[in-house]
């Protein structure tokens, strides 16, 4: 078997291409996941039925969906459903906030119930009104706790961000598999994908790692 490393560099531009899409979805993924997931968790804790009903259903639906699925049905059956046409980028994108968002929703919900009662009480006792004491005392405790969490969830949704290749979002997923069935280099562009998700993901698991000690709780 002859290998042909040369057709790395020879696609050096689409797989550049590629690599910063790949960071686009996951970065935008998660600047619109995060207040989602805050949203649907302050819904979920809210003493209105509707409201946390309407949060409970949400997030045991997309957190209970493989993601390749939630990708599939926002492709197809969305369009039809809204008579509306996205993009293919701008339907993962959605896919991807759906089920995020999801998850996000249960880590932060976990992270404010977490704050013990006592200190709920003696904001109260100050005078402070429950909407103070969630964002003056509950909400920055809940944030420390969590934020080891959604490193991680960063971490991860930066390589499932290659399922959303399946509906043809040019990300580094797709465009490898482009270039694989353009040159038959099976093994070099499968290899040089691996390589650069391996690249980009180490530093920032180590990041996460550093967040993790840094912001530890012990109670």
């Amino acid at each position: 078997m002859t290998l042909d490393w040369s057709v790395i560099w020879q696609f050096r531009q689409e797989l550049l291409s590629g690599t910063l899409l790949t960071i686009a979805l996951t970065a935008i993924t998660m600047v619109i996941a995060v207040p989602g997931g805050i949203l649907l968790a302050l819904m979920r804790l809210s003493p209105s039925r509707i409201l946390s009903t309407l949060s409970l259903c949400f997030v045991e639906l997309f957190r209970n969906l493989p993601i390749i699925l939630v990708v599939y049905w926002a492709f197809y059956v969305m369009p039809v459903l809204l008579n509306i046409e996205f993009s293919a980028f701008t339907t993962g994108l959605i896919a991807l906030c759906l089920n995020v968002s999801a998850y996000n929703a249960e880590t932060f919900r976990a992270g404010i119930n977490s704050i013990r009662i006592g200190q709920t009480n003696a904001g109260l006792a100050l005078g402070l009104s429950r909407w103070q004491v969630m964002r003056k005392i509950i909400l920055p405790q809940a944030a420390r706790r969590v934020l080891p969490v959604v490193a991680s969830t960063w971490v991860s949704l930066f390589k499932d961000t290659s399922l959303v290749s399946v509906i043809a979002v040019g990300e580094l997923a797709h465009t490898a598999l482009q270039i694989r069935s353009q040159t038959f280099r099976v093994l070099e562009v499968l290899t040089a994908m691996a390589a650069i998700y391996w690249l980009l993901g180490y530093p920032q698991a180590k990041f996460v790692d550093w967040i993790q000690r840094k912001f530890e709780v012990k109670e």
